[in-house]
């Protein structure tokens, strides 16, 4: 049976994936977007196409009021001069629409380490997120707690090339779970297409096992000839100064490093591993088949 599902960031690395499972399966897809350029690939696949804000409530109730499912996710701002004030006025909004329009069923897009309250960074707004929508009355909830996206190493391509290391700000040798985000796609989708879980649930994404910094960085090496290829950790303060430079503000850069900081102290290693949890595609495919060719490109 074809289901009408709304997608919200369907221009990000998660959303877009799902939004192409949904239409590949031949359910009625909505998208939403403040720039509607980038969403023209679905509207040529049978999707309807809105253009607005996720700070627009209204366009939210609408979009939800004879939707089957929908899946929720807390973009980024890097402008923000408090990331946790905008965290939740997003996740107020959410709230607001999905009381409005009367869904039953959500699919929230949380992370591993949502569990905490502090010393998570980003993640603390996810959290939150997760407590206020399991607060809603009559309205089922699944929340996909994605690990550590093996396509946040994409955006170290630049200094792998320029400087021949690859670094960030998080410790070389703790081992976390980490996920390719067509995993993560993939079981939201099918929780999107089948939405037959009931209450307030939690379903772990981490990916096929557990990776250092180093491992990984040495498996990008040997995939794009540099076997030697090293891992650097980037001194947060140094860190904090590339990311201001690059238009971030101070808070939203306190945020990341707070959960770079935070991979050392566990926050992503508290989730016991079992068959739900665990995905198939392995660090050495996922090089091989996306960061290479964007390596290459």
């Amino acid at each position: 049976m074809k289901k009408r599902i709304v997608v919200l960031g369907a221009t990000g690395t998660v959303g877009s994936k799902i939004a192409e499972i949904l239409l590949d399966e031949g359910h009625q897809v909505t998208v939403i977007a403040r720039s509607i350029e980038k969403l023209e690939k679905f509207r040529n696949r049978g999707a309807e196409i809105i253009k607005g804000d996720i700070n627009d409530a209204d366009v939210l109730t609408d979009a939800f009021k004879n939707a089957d499912s929908a899946f929720l996710i807390l973009p980024d701002n890097v402008k923000a001069e408090n990331t946790r004030a905008y965290q939740r006025k997003v996740t107020g909004n959410f709230i607001e629409a999905i009381e409005k329009s009367g869904i039953k069923h959500i699919v929230n897009m949380s992370s591993l380490g949502s569990h905490m309250h502090e010393g998570n960074g980003m993640m603390g707004g996810t959290g939150e997120q997760e407590v206020r929508l399991n607060q809603l009355e009559n309205v089922n909830v699944m929340h996909i707690r994605s690990a550590y996206f093996m396509e946040n190493f994409l955006r170290t391509i630049p200094f792998v090339k320029d400087k021949g290391i690859n670094g960030t700000a998080a410790d070389g040798d703790h081992s976390i779970p980490m996920v390719a985000t067509k995993d993560v796609a993939q079981i939201a989708a099918y929780h999107l297409a089948n939405p037959g879980f009931t209450g307030k649930s939690i379903h772990s994404v981490m990916g096929p096992k557990n990776y250092t910094m180093r491992e990984f960085t040495s498996i990008i090496g040997n995939a794009i000839g540099n076997p030697d290829l090293p891992y650097v950790q980037i001194p947060l303060g140094q860190a904090k100064q590339i990311f201001l430079g690059n238009g971030f503000t101070e808070d939203f850069v306190d945020n990341l490093l707070e959960m770079a900081a935070g991979i050392k102290e566990g926050i992503f290693n508290y989730q016991k591993r079992d068959e739900n949890s665990t995905t198939s595609t392995t660090a050495e495919e996922f090089v091989r088949e996306v960061y290479a060719a964007a390596y290459h490109h």
